[in-house]
């Protein structure tokens, strides 16, 4: 099968004709390519299906034992493939991690939906445990992409980074969305579930300072800043309720 723009690639994972498992392996062939330039095309291909083409091709993925082993990939090339192999490996592994929750989650923090009635607004205290630290791996990876703006100079990593710009928005949405809902049925819990709760209110507050700071790259590099969240702490009455136990 020969694979053509973005938009037909889109498209084909919403036919029930179509061989997803012979699609992900042919993005996954263009992954073991030598060039930076190529393997980074085909991540942002592959990520670009993940988020936006039929969820039965972010289920194939998930239900991989494996699927990107690029954490040594280096192109030698030259200087720019240097620095470029450094967010290869950083990308691969948030697409990883993308992928990984999905299948821990059977659904994708990105498409589920947010707000008072949302899925982690609503969700009980067992699952809410176990997702959050999940949903929390998933930001890690991302944040952990680290660029800064003079790094952003070419279409290819331009690509990338408004990939997981978006991402980020969805994922922080159901994280601040998550947090409510652990505040709210705090004295409901078990002491045990209070412990990893509060474990989790604590890691929330130090990924608030690193998420502010990717999108203030996002701004830099010419992001709408109507399109940047404002970044909002849940209601103090229940953050004092967990201070007194912090």
């Amino acid at each position: 099968m020969k694979f053509g723009r973005m938009i037909d690639l889109l498209q084909a994972t919403q036919e029930t004709t179509v061989n997803v498992p012979l699609m992900a392996d042919t993005l996954m062939e263009r992954v073991g390519n030598a060039s930076w330039v190529v393997v980074f095309k085909a991540l942002i291909t592959t990520h670009h299906l993940m988020v936006n083409g039929n969820e039965r091709f972010l289920q194939f993925l998930a239900s991989r034992n494996t699927l990107f082993n690029l954490s040594n990939f280096l192109d030698k090339t030259g200087s720019h493939g240097y620095d470029m192999s450094t967010f290869i490996r950083r990308y691969s592994r948030y697409l990883n991690e993308k992928a990984f929750a999905y299948r821990q989650m059977s659904f994708d923090f990105g498409r589920v939906k947010k707000g008072a009635d949302g899925v982690m607004r609503t969700m009980s205290v067992e699952k809410l445990l176990k997702g959050m630290p999940t949903l929390q791996s998933q930001i890690d990876a991302l944040l952990d992409f680290e660029v800064h703006a003079p790094e952003l100079n070419n279409m290819v990593i331009n690509a990338c980074f408004l990939l997981l710009f978006k991402d980020l928005i969805k994922l922080y949405a159901c994280y601040n969305d998550g947090i409510i809902n652990l505040l709210e049925k705090f004295f409901q819990m078990k002491r045990s579930q209070c412990k990893d709760g509060l474990e989790i209110y604590k890691r929330f507050l130090t990924r608030m300072t690193r998420v502010s700071e990717f999108f203030k790259i996002a701004e830099q590099v010419g992001i709408d800043k109507n399109d940047i969240p404002e970044l909002t702490r849940v209601r103090l009455t229940h953050i004092y309720s967990f201070s007194l136990l912090s």
